[in-house]
């Protein structure tokens, strides 16, 4: 594969430092994006959709915010879930990483095999 591999990550969570590890090690070249200094828009949201991942997938629906706001019970449609999430960024599922027209959630790391 040629593409250039993205990883949308939060440097303090634990399973993007292990993606980021692997990642490291695999002499691949990458990108890293941290979505809380670069946010994420709903059309990159939308993007990873289309990629193979549900937006029900990105949702962090365990998150406190999204129980609070009783997300997963409320029937949302993907518009007005990535709206919500573009919102509130603790509400999306990390890490995310991007190659070429593949998209795959890093929970857990080994994940980023799919894509190596």
């Amino acid at each position: 594969m040629s593409e250039k591999i993205i990883i949308f990550q939060k440097p303090t969570c634990s399973k993007c430092i292990a993606t980021l590890t692997i990642l490291n090690d695999s002499n691949e070249e990458f990108e890293s994006v941290n979505y809380y200094e670069v946010p994420l828009t709903g059309d990159q949201l939308r993007e990873l959709r289309d990629k193979g991942l549900s937006v029900n997938e990105m949702l962090r629906s365990n998150e406190p915010l999204a129980q609070s706001m009783n997300l997963v019970a409320r029937n949302l449609s993907d518009d007005e879930l990535i709206e919500i999430m573009v919102e509130n960024p603790d509400l999306i599922q990390r890490p995310i990483v991007v190659r070429g027209n593949q998209a795959v959630l890093c929970r857990p790391p080994k994940n980023i095999y799919k894509l190596l």
